[in-house]
């Protein structure tokens, strides 16, 4: 008798400690892709992309960056995105992972980053800032729901 409970808990100590493993494997790969979406983001900004914001931002979005007077829905954030452009461009970005949770469906990426921008007559201004980023999984991948941020004062 007590060899067969201790089978039986020897069993379900490896059927745990599976569970355990492959949600940690999820979890790792969760954060890894949630960061790929952060990156891409970033690369899409200084590659010129201009169709980032309806790749990457769910359609309910609203991002508030420090120099916002209110909270930017995604038709604004793409208006600004214009603006910025015809001002100059982004030439360098670096990005510094601090955390990234995961729960469900919904994931929070907290960052630093430093940026240089080129104005149009050919100065660059390089800054360094912080954001925090609320992604949503869809059907389509990753998606940014929200973030706050931006350069330190």
């Amino acid at each position: 008798m007590k060899a067969a409970a201790m089978v039986k808990l020897v069993l379900a100590g490896i059927y745990l400690f599976g569970l355990g493993a492959a949600y940690a494997a999820v979890s790792e790969n969760d954060s890894a892709d949630v960061w790929a979406v952060v990156e891409e983001v970033w690369n899409s900004d200084e590659n010129g992309d201009k169709k980032w914001p309806d790749k990457l931002l769910a359609a309910d979005f609203v991002g508030w960056g420090k120099s916002s007077p209110a909270p930017r829905g995604k038709e604004s954030t793409k208006m600004w995105d214009r603006f910025s452009e015809q001002m100059g461009k982004t030439v360098a970005h670096e990005l510094y992972p601090l955390s990234i949770i995961v729960h469900d469906d919904v994931a929070v990426a907290h960052y630093l980053y430093t940026v240089a921008f080129q104005d149009q007559e050919g100065n660059i201004e390089t800054s360094n800032g912080r954001y925090t980023d609320v992604l949503v999984r869809t059907d389509a991948g990753w998606k940014f729901l929200a973030w706050h941020g931006g350069q330190d004062d």
